[in-house]
């Protein structure tokens, strides 16, 4: 199986569907409160943002998801910057409601994915990366067990013109047993 391949994934927490129109209903309202999120991108407009997540799937370097909880969407998640050749992949342009963060949403999500790209897709490295300044994020990276490569300083030219540091994790094939473990012990608490 291909990392660009549509499927679900679910766990008793969680179903990861591929993203599409008829998400953009829940996913606005999910993304109420998150206005003001400067450290992350939460899409201004869903319909346009679902738009480009689809034609980024349609040439091969995404795959997106539409985070489920009983029944409605609630976040949407992708695997990205998909390298097939080299069985690499990003987990990322991730953002969640207010209401599911701090939650078991991100945990399950994670663990789907992670699991996914590993087991399934035999990927030989997963990414995670956010911005320097997201601290809530960074934490919620490093309590899934990912491990940090470093910080690409000046990486990127936000929206209001501000330059971003990004931080790289990785999560590694001989990393994944013990990354899973603690996922679910995380989960059964």
């Amino acid at each position: 199986m291909l990392l660009t391949d549509p499927i679900e994934l679910a766990d008793d927490h969680v179903r990861l569907v591929p993203l599409g129109a008829e998400h953009t209903d829940d996913l606005t309202e999910a993304s109420r409160g998150l206005e003001y999120a400067w450290y992350t991108s939460v899409p201004t407009s869903v319909s346009e943002e679902i738009e480009q997540r689809l034609a980024w799937r349609d040439d091969g370097s995404m795959n997106p998801f539409a985070v489920l909880r009983d029944g409605r969407a609630v976040g949407m998640t992708t695997f990205c910057n998909i390298d097939q050749a080299n069985r690499h992949v990003e987990i990322g342009h991730t953002w969640l409601s207010p209401e599911v963060q701090r939650t078991a949403v991100n945990t399950a999500a994670k663990l789907l994915l992670l699991g996914h790209a590993f087991e399934t897709c035999d990927a030989i490295a997963v990414e995670l990366r956010t911005s320097w300044h997201n601290r809530q994020s960074r934490t919620a990276i490093e309590r899934l067990g990912a491990r940090q490569d470093g910080v690409l300083r000046n990486h990127r030219i936000g929206p209001s013109g501000t330059l971003r540091d990004t931080v790289v994790y990785s999560v590694l094939p001989h990393e994944w047993p013990a990354v899973k473990l603690g996922l679910q012990a995380r989960l059964a608490r």
